[in-house]
């Protein structure tokens, strides 16, 4: 039985819940957007984990902290919670990067190796870096918003700012990747230019 799933379910199980979040936030508010995206990550965990049989890391760590403190926005009526969100997530994923990083390992290669294939023990380290730095530059970017502007602009801000910000991130790391990749033809003699 072939369980390889269409290409573009775990964007949407990825995706899905923010715009999710987006749809019901602007038309009936904070607390109901954070309810609907509580409902709706916890769905997309659902479906990734049906899929793979297992939970991926971080989209669990994430759903975590979405039902905590979507819970506590609820519980105490107070969009704080839910705002500070994202800072905690990012300064997390970011401690944990540059803790491994220290202590010299690597952790976005168990994570990503069979994703990336082949990629050098320094590309890795690059790689760590620079995803530990982006998500240290995320949680700012949060606190900026959220402290700055609207309930609604900073909503409006995770899906249409941070979204394209991460996925321009994302390519923006295929030169270091194709540069640190261990060729795999006989006689190639080099890791790319």
């Amino acid at each position: 039985m072939n369980r390889t799933p269409h290409p573009l379910i775990k964007p949407a199980t990825e995706i899905g819940p923010l715009v999710i979040f987006f749809i019901a936030n602007g038309h009936y508010g904070i607390f109901v957007g954070t309810a609907a995206f509580m409902a709706a990550t916890a769905l997309a965990l659902a479906v990734s984990y049906q899929l793979e049989r297992r939970i991926p890391v971080m989209p669990g760590v994430t759903a975590i902290f979405v039902l905590i403190f979507g819970g506590l926005t609820l519980w105490l009526h107070n969009d704080l919670f839910i705002k500070v969100k994202p800072t905690i997530i990012d300064l997390l994923f970011a401690a944990i990067l540059g803790g491994g990083m220290l202590a010299g390992r690597p952790l976005l290669k168990p994570l990503l190796s069979t994703v990336l294939p082949g990629l050098t023990d320094l590309g890795w380290r690059k790689l760590t870096w620079r995803w530990a730095t982006f998500f240290v530059l995320l949680a700012v970017l949060n606190e900026v918003l959220w402290r700055n502007f609207s309930t609604n602009f900073w909503v409006d801000a995770k899906l249409f700012l941070v979204m394209p910000l991460t996925i321009a991130f994302s390519f923006a790391q295929i030169p270091l990747i194709r540069r640190h990749v261990v060729e795999e033809a006989a006689g190639s003699g080099g890791t790319g230019p």
